[in-house]
């Protein structure tokens, strides 16, 4: 496990708190969270309803970077341990306990899908996302835009330039989820990172707020108090690759 922390979250530090995670990981964990601590309801989540409780939870991974300040090699197709990362995230999203796994692409799409097999891999064709160039914002509009109508609950946001980032952060997001709570982000020794996931009633707000690279980060600062945190430092590292010099974390 990758365990530097030399850069910041995509989202803004927040204090740590929420429920303890385990380290199993899968829906393992989820029936294993909830067996510890109960139907519990976290201060400020919404409420859901008994079917939502049920209901699947989408993953969604955000793979559109072109690695501008990487000497545009796009970010998708860098590899870890050889296995390109757009791959290696959405096998961690599935084995971390996601029903499903919508794929944003964007820059060298067609050499995504060329070298990889996402829809077999995922269950579905990747989306591709024409405004990539205009930040994260607008890949994940698009993603939450394809869940409409999908059933899912929730969505569970995770970049693919996180090489740190695994099932097992996947999974303690998903149980704290499955608790009760539908806004939920992953902390790092009490900086909030990712996974983040939201509530299928957030989708509507948080596509009308992403803008540019920000992602959610507006709509997360404006919900601060509602956020369920989850430590995951233990099991992950939020650190990701944006300069040649952080390639380093792919060896």
């Amino acid at each position: 496990m990758i365990t530097a922390h030399r850069h910041a979250s995509h989202f803004d530090a927040k204090p740590s708190g929420g429920p303890p995670g385990g380290t199993r990981t899968g829906s393992g964990a989820v029936r294993a969270y909830e067996r510890a601590t109960g139907p519990v309801r976290y201060a400020g989540a919404m409420a859901r309803t008994t079917e939502d409780e049920g209901a699947p939870v989408a993953g969604l991974l955000l793979a559109a970077g072109g690695g501008r300040r990487l000497g545009g090699r796009p970010k998708a197709l860098l590899e870890y341990r050889g296995t390109p990362l757009v791959e290696r995230a959405a096998r961690e999203l599935l084995a971390g306990g996601c029903a499903s796994v919508r794929v944003v692409l964007g820059a060298a799409a067609e050499r995504v899908r060329a070298r990889t097999d996402l829809a077999a891999l995922t269950g579905h064709e990747p989306l591709v996302n024409p405004d990539w160039e205009r930040g994260m914002g607008s890949s994940l509009r698009v993603g939450l835009g394809s869940l409409a109508g999908s059933g899912a609950s929730a969505a569970l946001v995770m970049l693919v330039d996180q090489p740190g980032m695994g099932a097992e952060a996947v999974a303690r997001v998903l149980a704290a989820h499955r608790a009760g709570a539908d806004l939920v982000a992953a902390s790092y020794e009490g900086r909030r990172g990712h996974p983040v996931l939201f509530g299928a009633a957030r989708w509507p707000e948080v596509a009308a707020s992403a803008a540019g690279d920000r992602g959610a980060r507006a709509y997360l600062q404006a919900h601060a108090g509602e956020i369920t945190l989850v430590e995951c430092a233990d099991v992950a590292s939020p650190d990701d690759i944006d300069t040649p010099e952080d390639l380093a974390l792919l060896e």
